[in-house]
């Protein structure tokens, strides 16, 4: 089977090494990729590199991938997965499959599948509902669109974890951006809850408030934990709650609170912050990486 990957980062990564594996073998699966870092990096560059690394061939546009893979996953950032489609879409044919599993509105996993069917390929709406490490293609995902369900099957051989949540594309993507609002905003309030718990002097009374009023939430793990995800990948989260947003308007509501999610999680993680796993040193160090001194 040839699988093609536009955008070669973390997911691309992580379901090459699991999909990759069959008892140690690669099971007749030929992996080829196209990054727009490639443009900059060149062929011989970092990325083409760790893409060899993996038994994956670089190949020099989305073009190439078209004519070298079955099926196609998009994997690119949210503000680039139009971008994609649309490089890509003219090259595709007839009883290709293009799986969108970018982090994206249903309206714009939409316009994209519009792109695709004008092919004649295949498009499936797919979203990761997990962090992708160690499962690789194996993380749990929601598929939607006709061509998910006609897939199924497939899916289940190549040992993906899914379920099919409609016929529509968008209704897949639309249960990970309303979830996310939840999610990413939980992390985004606990730390700058955190850090203004230290600048105004009242940790000690807070966070130990909290822990008695929520402790199902198990707060000797849970900060730590809202730290270190906000902190290493905030940027990418930023940009996943940018689209809850537009999804959130889409619906006809403000989106308010999901673009101000998005602000605090792409500030925190531009910092280039590295957590140690100590809550109340790492909050301090974290206030000093923002520029902000403690009282006294």
């Amino acid at each position: 089977m040839r699988i093609g990957f536009i955008g070669f980062g973390e997911a691309a990564r992580a379901f090459v090494d699991t999909l990759g594996k069959g008892n140690g073998r690669s099971e007749g699966k030929h992996f080829t990729t196209y990054d727009v870092l490639f443009d900059t990096e060149g062929m011989d560059g970092i990325t083409a590199n760790i893409a060899r690394s993996r038994n994956v061939h670089p190949l020099a546009h989305p073009a190439d991938v078209a004519d070298e893979a079955d099926w196609v996953f998009s994997a690119v950032t949210a503000a680039s997965s139009l971008d994609a489609a649309e490089a890509i879409a003219p090259h595709l044919r007839a009883r290709q499959v293009f799986i969108d599993i970018n982090s994206v509105s249903p309206g714009r996993k939409r316009t994209s599948a519009d792109l695709i069917a004008a092919s004649g390929a295949t498009y499936v709406d797919m979203a990761v509902m997990a962090p992708v490490h160690p499962r690789g293609h194996r993380t749990p995902a929601l598929l939607a669109g006709k061509g998910a369900t006609a897939l199924a099957a497939e899916f289940e051989r190549l040992g993906f974890d899914f379920d099919v949540v409609g016929s529509e594309v968008g209704a897949a993507t639309a249960i990970k951006m309303v979830r996310s609002l939840f999610v990413k905003g939980l992390e985004a309030i606990t730390v700058e809850m955190l850090l203004a718990a230290r600048l105004s002097g009242c940790y000690d009374r807070v966070v130990p408030s909290l822990a008695a009023t929520y402790p199902g939430l198990n707060w000797e793990t849970f900060a730590d934990y809202e730290i270190e995800r906000v902190s290493r990948h905030g940027v990418r989260r930023g940009a996943e709650m940018e689209e809850a947003a537009v999804t959130l308007r889409e619906l006809g509501l403000s989106g308010d609170i999901a673009a101000a999610v998005a602000a605090t999680q792409t500030r925190i993680g531009s910092l280039g912050f590295a957590p140690k796993g100590e809550t109340e040193a790492d909050v301090g160090a974290l206030l000093a990486a923002m520029g902000l001194k403690l009282p006294g």
